[in-house]
């Protein structure tokens, strides 16, 4: 269950000289080692300060952590290509740490740069001291629901710094703008994927003038309430096992067979059943019906997870065996992950939560909905009980765990409506990629957030997986001729699946 803190800050235009902004803009970066262990050869990290709030840069400040990779070709050098892997929630050292090899093209004439935004991994992160999970004892009890959901909040605020009421999507574009000017970089050239297309769409919203080549892939949408995000991403991830479901149809050794239509009915009574009745392993582990549908959405994330996953229901469908759904690992996004241990190895370190507290604070910073933190535990579970049969139509595999985001932000401030409000801010070109079978960003999501900017080239990715850069030679070279060379041709273009 997310909980999350809101957003109290305007967005404001670019600083101008000799304003309260103007000390951030001339720090020096001292290049060093890096948080992160191993790291590639020739990654380096450190630090810039931005304001903690920026209505009042005089109230304290942030501490962001960034790392870079220089350009092998330096002779031909375009400047930084600043870089989100996605989130909220997820650290960009980490990310640009595990594979700077995808971006080995770019990287001959650009420095790789990603960073760790406020609240997340190195950059003073936020925390809730252990799982934001309410616990089996309040299911089903609306006003104990609500309730724990309130204390979880406070734990949240307490366990944070300073930083907790001013993290989301709005300020985060803003510290990259302070990166920009300190890094050297008169535009800001980015590529992001998934959560970072909001990030990148909200930066270009906020200051037009500054963005320079902007790639988007597996876009976000910048406009829907979290009830109708959560009913738009069980839409998608039934698509997405849709997909899976008619490959698995002319596999050889199925276990569903070839008929796609009984397929999908098999796999919601394999759910519906194993909430009854749990799949119980020789070790004593076990997989529930909710504990299957987060193995298998893990698995949609990408193609070539689909032979595992249709092992691992082979697995669970003829021998009861539940460690084919164990090795594909649950959690789809960080606020899914089980609670663990939390780490305490001194001064620096990251809590074992934080992925977790960080996209909830983020999810709801960028939220502006909360009509239903004054409405009676009645009148929120007779919401929810409107809600079920349209997400249960989504989908019966899916549907009742996105249900539960209505409840999201309960007990936290409103959010901004900035990123709602966005529309055509005079942004120059960029590309959006959408894929066609992505389970988390649904392909729909694209076109609108191409609207809303109206500056937009749209690339129809008609593959499967969650954005298509990793695993399509064509959103490739497309992504890569315009953040080289400038290219960029008008008007709606697509790739085929699998090229």
């Amino acid at each position: 269950m997310l909980l999350v803190a809101g957003l109290g800050v305007a967005p404001a235009p670019t600083a101008a000289v000799g304003d309260p902004l103007e000390r951030f803009h001339g720090q020096r970066i001292r290049w060093g080692d890096c948080p992160e262990k191993p790291v590639p050869a020739g990654m380096r990290c450190g630090t810039v300060r931005v304001p903690l709030d920026y209505a009042a840069p005089a109230k304290g400040t942030v501490e962001i952590a960034l790392a870079r990779i220089p350009a092998s070709a330096p002779k031909e050098r375009l400047g930084s290509l600043l870089l989100n892997y996605g989130g909220p929630g997820g650290p960009g050292i980490a990310g640009l740490a595990a594979d700077p090899t995808s971006l080995a093209d770019l990287n001959e004439r650009y420095d790789l740069v990603a960073f760790d935004p406020r609240g997340v991994g190195h950059s003073e992160p936020v925390s809730c001291a252990g799982s934001q999970q309410t616990g089996d004892e309040v299911a089903g009890d609306a006003a104990a629901q609500l309730a724990a959901l309130r204390a979880v909040v406070r734990r949240c605020e307490l366990a944070s710094g300073p930083v907790l009421p001013y993290i989301g999507t709005v300020n985060v574009s803003r510290d990259m703008d302070v990166m920009r000017q300190v890094l050297g970089d008169r535009k800001l050239n980015y590529l992001g994927f998934s959560y970072g297309t909001r990030l990148g769409a909200v930066y270009a919203a906020q200051f037009p003038g500054n963005t320079g080549r902007m790639v988007l892939d597996g876009v976000d949408t910048l406009t829907e309430p979290l009830a109708e995000q959560a009913l738009m991403t069980a839409r998608g991830q039934q698509r997405a096992l849709d997909h899976f479901l008619s490959w698995c149809a002319h596999r050889e050794g199925c276990v569903y067979g070839s008929n796609t239509r009984s397929a999908r009915e098999k796999v919601d009574a394999l759910v519906t059943r194993l909430d009854q009745e749990p799949l119980v392993g020789h070790d004593g582990s076990y997989v529930t019906g909710q504990d299957a549908v987060g193995s298998i959405a893990s698995a949609l994330y990408s193609r070539q997870t689909w032979p595992a996953l249709a092992d691992a229901l082979a697995m669970a469908e003829r021998n009861r065996d539940p460690v084919g759904l164990l090795q594909l690992g649950g959690p789809t996004d960080p606020a899914e992950l089980p609670e663990d241990e939390e780490r305490d190895d001194g001064p620096g370190t990251v809590p074992a939560d934080n992925a977790e507290a960080a996209l909830a604070a983020v999810t709801c910073a960028d939220d502006p909905d909360r009509s239903n933190d004054t409405a009676s535990p009645a009148a929120i579970q007779r919401e929810l009980g409107g809600l079920k049969a349209e997400f249960l139509k989504a989908s019966k595999v899916f549907g009742p765990r996105q249900l539960m985001t209505v409840l999201s932000c309960y007990g936290r401030p409103a959010g901004t409506d900035f990123i709602r409000k966005i529309d055509r801010p005079g942004a120059p070109r960029m590309l959006l990629v959408g894929t066609r079978g992505d389970p988390a960003t649904p392909y729909e999501w694209t076109e609108e957030t191409a609207e809303r900017l109206g500056s937009a080239v749209v690339l129809d990715h008609k593959g499967d997986g969650h954005t298509g850069y990793a695993t399509s030679a064509c959103v490739r070279e497309y992504a890569d001729r315009f953040l080289l060379d400038g290219r960029l041709p008008s008007g709606t273009r697509s790739c085929p699946a699998g090229e």
